[in-house]
């Protein structure tokens, strides 16, 4: 449907509701444990309906200035300590923030900042693994630090603490490690990473945006959880997104810092203009405090024991699809998952990573009704399908493998998946920098990606031409496709 302009006539309430019903309606389900990736569903509609009542009444407060609007900072300062008594020490400070990639750029420009006060670092670097979420490449993009990527151990996809304390350097102004990485859902080593930056005298940051409201309350559960927040000696900040396993709708996450020190350079204050004096804690002004007020009503509603109940669930669920996938024939689950993340590769007759059988896999599990997220090759890591398992999965996990095993032996029956030697031959002399919008339009079209159009009904052919792409190349192309999703 394509969108009209606002009307001169005014049209019913009802009517609109109607047809913003209908254009959900051919989205992908956030509810009922069939969709693995981007939704967090307790299976409680309670919850759903508090969210939702809790932000209808603070939607029209402005987060910008806590002075004119007090319930803001209490507000905050409720669902910060909420989240300090579980992961932070005495005199943590944090800020609540809009999701992860703003903790993260927080984070980041944090230890900027403060690498340049206290150590007078000029030009920064962040040391992260190959592993760590891609945000923080976006932030070391907008913030004007130079990366320094740490391969991850090709069997654990577990960071190798001794390769990222080989890369500190006095330029470093931050380490990264994940509790636990998305791509994989292992743990890094933080105490050893943490212990390495402390060494010489660098911050750490635990991205734990995705475990950092689980695995607290599993290891409360009675399942074995390595520490991974700032009571381990050298991690300064964390982040902890409440959208995840709290439950809160998006977007709701919150920085933390070992003290307020550290935290001050994370705010922007600017008196140099003639209008009103501006202190932003956070990367955003204004802001509507509905999101707010319903990461603290659910917060206070489920409380330890009911987060605790969930973990379980959730920890349950895998004990039940790890034996599964693991005796389906073909499949290969990687790494040592921490419980609620799960990515498997298929093998094809070599007994190794098939990356036209894993599309292929994703494209007939849709057909059945089931999103799996496709996570292409990347140096030297194989393809794989990623699983994020929620409360709402739990009793999905028999008809998951049923129709896992059936999708399996449909993909080995479909025509291989190949790439023309010549184009990905070709593709790799060609400059993403210099393409011309009707060259990369050209390039689209082959690919069966027409922004008009959206994508195709089974997306294997395209994903394996991407995974065939130099990465620059390929970010193009990604970059340019989204773009014609949003063409007016």
């Amino acid at each position: 449907m394509r969108a009209t302009t606002t009307p001169a006539a005014g049209r019913p309430a009802d009517q609109l509701l109607a047809e913003l019903r209908g254009l959900r309606a051919a989205d992908a389900p956030t509810r009922g444990g069939r969709t693995f990736a981007y939704v967090y569903d307790a299976g409680l509609p309670d919850v759903d309906e508090l969210a939702a009542a809790a932000y209808g009444v603070f939607a029209t407060v402005n987060g910008l200035d806590p002075t004119v609007f007090p319930s803001v900072a209490r507000l905050e300062n409720d669902v910060v300590r909420a989240v300090s008594a579980v992961l932070g020490v005495p005199g943590a400070q944090g800020s609540f923030t809009s999701g992860g990639t703003e903790s993260i750029l927080l984070a980041v420009k944090t230890a900027r900042d403060h690498a340049r006060a206290v150590r007078g670092v000029t030009r920064p670097q962040l040391v992260l693994p190959s592993t760590a979420h891609a945000a923080f490449h976006k932030a070391a993009h907008y913030l004007g630090l130079e990366t320094v990527v740490v391969p991850v151990d090709p069997l654990t996809f577990r960071a190798d603490a001794s390769a990222v304390a080989d890369s500190v350097t006095d330029r470093t102004a931050l380490v990264v490690a994940s509790a636990p990485s998305y791509a994989h859902g292992v743990v890094d080593p933080v105490a050893d990473i943490a212990a390495a930056a402390a060494e010489r005298g660098v911050l750490c940051h635990v991205d734990a945006c995705i475990g950092g409201w689980f695995l607290p309350f599993l290891a409360r559960a009675g399942r074995p959880v390595e520490p991974f927040g700032l009571s381990v000696p050298g991690v300064t900040s964390l982040s902890v997104d409440l959208h995840k396993y709290g439950y809160a709708d998006k977007g709701a996450s919150v920085v933390l810092y070992r003290d307020a020190e550290l935290r001050r350079h994370q705010y922007f204050a600017y008196a140099g203009w003639p209008g009103y004096p501006v202190v932003n804690p956070t990367a955003q002004g204004t802001k509507s405090g509905g999101l707010l007020a319903q990461a603290w009503a659910v917060l206070h509603h489920l409380g330890h024991d009911g987060y605790t109940a969930l973990a379980r669930r959730v920890a349950q669920a895998a004990d039940r699809l790890l034996p599964g996938l693991r005796g389906t024939d073909g499949v290969r689950v990687l790494g040592d998952p921490a419980g609620s993340l799960i990515a498997f590769t298929v093998l094809g007759p070599a007994g190794t990573p098939d990356l036209g059988l894993v599309l292929h896999v994703a494209d007939e599990m849709r057909e059945r009704g089931w999103y799996l997220q496709p996570q292409l090759s990347c140096d030297g890591l194989p393809p794989n399908l990623h699983l994020t398992l929620t409360p709402a999965t739990s009793d999905r996990v028999g008809p998951l493998l049923a129709d896992l095993a059936e999708s399996v032996t449909a993909a080995r029956a479909c025509e291989p998946v190949t790439v023309d030697p010549a184009l990905a031959e070709l593709a790799a002399t060609l400059d993403p920098d210099t393409l011309t919008p009707e060259d990369v339009a050209g390039f689209l079209a082959f690919a069966g990606l027409d922004g008009d159009q959206g994508l195709p009904s089974r997306t294997a052919p395209v994903l394996a031409l991407l995974d065939a792409l130099p990465p620059r190349l390929k970010e193009r192309m990604l970059t340019e496709f989204i773009g014609s999703l949003f063409r007016i």
